[in-house]
Order: structure tokens, then C-alpha cells, then sequence
């Protein structure tokens, strides 16, 4: 991975790891048990939808590197044995 995507992500998980630490602070005191599953439901859900993102976007990238690699048929067929 490049760095400012490595970046982003180190950014993502720290701000995951302080909501789960926040509903965790919520369940143990007892109160709000709704409000810290909530939490954490909306976390994963994040967190799968991102990886989903992310895998369409690398799919998307290495077939469109795929179609800048693949050599184009000339609109004359050349034989390459009688130019050399």
C-alpha cells in the first residue's frame, strides 16, 4: 500500500478502537447498554462496508491496469521475423 493510504487507514482503526472503547466505558458502568450495542453494530457495519469499498476498488484498479497492459492488434498485421 502507498503511505497516505496506509495513513488513512491507521487513522480509521484508531478512530474504531476509541468507539469500541467508549461503548465499553457504557456497558461497564451499567447504563445505556442500548446506546453502546448500538455502537458497536454501527461499528462493524462501517468497517465491513470500507472493506467491501475497498476490495471493489482494488478489483476495479487491477482490471483497468489490465486494460492499459494489453497490447492493442495493429490495423496491419506485421510480421516481425522479416523486420529484423
Amino acid at each position: 500500500m502507498e503511505i497516505p493510504v496506509l495513513r488513512t487507514w491507521v487513522i480509521f482503526y484508531l478512530i474504531s478502537f476509541v468507539v469500541l472503547l467508549f461503548a465499553l466505558f457504557l456497558t461497564s458502568q451499567g447504563v445505556l447498554l442500548w446506546v453502546s450495542l448500538s455502537l458497536v453494530i454501527a461499528l462493524i457495519g462501517v468497517n465491513f462496508f470500507t472493506i467491501f469499498i475497498e476490495i471493489n476498488r482494488r478489483k476495479n484498479r487491477m482490471n483497468r491496469l489490465k486494460d492499459i497492459a494489453q497490447v492493442d492488434n495493429p490495423e496491419y498485421n506485421l510480421d516481425q521475423k522479416k523486420l529484423w
